[in-house]
């Protein structure tokens, strides 16, 4: 009996391993929970540095809300821009500084096939809203751009997690549906966007980490 009990706890391992293989086969499962965070905080940090300058030299619902470009939407659309490129570079430089750590503990490379396309389904969504929304900018629509980006990053999202864990397409759904609140209130467009990338980072980002990186840092 006890042979019999111990044989079958054998085969349980085998079946762990080899669920464990065929998952790291078909997916990249080093995404990093604390990246998450830390692009959230970032995220947060840019708004409130866009909301100050804003505020201090115009309304900020009212450029929402505005349609078409002058001067002044011009000086603040450049500084936006600068502001959320700051906010791209410090959490991407974040992400692949996690990630490649994470990858390390779990074995993986990170020109895997599965990682390579991973970043290629995440990069079409995200590249084509990028150049939608500069066509935003560029004919003045600039309450649409926020619902926008946070729309084509909920695809990217969605369309990612074929390639991953799976939970990320949560993520993507909670975006584009943020994304569309915003498009009903456009003036309000820089509350969405913390809301989106920041807020919602933040909370995903720590679920992320205690369900799959907690008891292995610890």
């Amino acid at each position: 009996m006890h042979d019999k009990v111990l044989c079958m706890g054998n085969h349980l391992e085998e079946l762990k391993e080899i669920r464990s293989m065929m998952q790291k086969s078909t997916r990249f499962i080093s995404l990093s929970g604390l990246s998450g965070i830390f692009a959230g905080v970032y995220a947060l940090i840019g708004a409130f540095v866009a909301y100050q300058y804003l505020e201090f030299y115009g309304n900020i619902r009212q450029f929402f809300a505005s349609v078409g470009l002058n001067t002044l939407n011009n000086k603040f659309i450049f500084f936006l821009i600068i502001d959320a490129s700051t906010v791209l570079v410090l959490a991407l430089g974040t992400s692949f500084f996690l990630t490649a750590r994470n990858i390390k503990k779990n074995n993986e490379s990170m020109f895997s096939p599965t990682a390579i396309r991973l970043v290629i389904n995440m990069m079409i969504p995200l590249v084509v809203g990028g150049v939608f929304s500069l066509i935003l900018l560029s004919y003045g629509y600039i309450g649409l751009v926020a619902p926008s980006m946070l729309i084509f990053y909920g695809l990217a999202l969605i369309n990612a997690s074929s390639y991953t864990i799976r939970d990320i397409r949560y993520l993507g759904y909670l975006e584009i549906l943020i994304g569309f609140i915003a498009l009903l209130d456009s003036g309000n467009g820089l509350f969405y966007w913390s809301l989106g990338f920041g807020v919602l980072h933040i909370v995903y980002g720590t679920y992320m980490y205690f369900k799959y990186e907690y008891k292995k840092d610890a």
